[in-house]
């Protein structure tokens, strides 16, 4: 699980060498595993990844592959939409956004949300909501921000690639501060 990529792992799938529980239960293992010591992942939904796994189309493009949504702005309904804020707790995407129905219709299996600061303004990821993720390389580093829980989330191995976004650095400044590809 943790030396393929998203690509191979979804050819796993396709070609009935893995199941997508399969990958999501090791997704599960993964962000199990490592979160406790670098709180990348703040809201764990497994109970909704497993279903997606188990009605996935084989044939999706990458069908089965654990995935991460970033806690900031994209909406995935009936999950928690807080943006990281204390001021917004409670608050729920009453839909998907449309990058949310692309990610679902590529056959990914959405496991839960990554930490972000709060309302990505910051380039350290250390909301006062969540406390702050650490650099699966060095915890006296910054894994950066605002896609810092997204970047651990990908170096520490818990998933092949997960959602980020980048208006000034959000994920180029926590891809270079973690050593993976960050793509605005």
């Amino acid at each position: 699980y943790r030396t393929s990529d998203a690509v191979a792992l979804a050819g796993l799938v396709k070609q009935g060498e893995v199941s997508a529980r399969e990958l999501v239960e090791a997704g599960v293992r993964a962000i199990e595993e490592m979160n406790p010591s670098l709180n990348a992942v703040i809201d764990r939904r497994y109970d909704i990844g497993r279903a997606a796994a188990a009605g996935v189309n084989r044939d999706a493009p990458l069908a089965g592959v654990p995935f991460l949504l970033k806690e900031l702005a994209t909406g995935w309904a009936g999950v928690q939409a807080n943006n990281a804020s204390r001021f917004l707790v409670g608050q729920v995407a009453q839909g998907d956004s449309v990058l949310v129905g692309r990610i679902k219709g590529a056959g990914l299996c959405l496991l839960g949300k990554t930490n972000a600061p709060e309302n990505g303004w910051c380039i350290a990821t250390e909301p006062a909501l969540y406390g702050p993720t650490l650099n699966p390389w060095d915890a006296r580093v910054t894994p950066g921000g605002s896609s810092g829980g997204s970047a651990v989330a990908v170096a520490g191995g818990m998933v092949p690639f997960a959602e980020a976004s980048d208006g000034a650095g959000s994920i180029r400044v926590p891809a270079s501060c973690c050593g993976v590809v960050g793509l605005k």
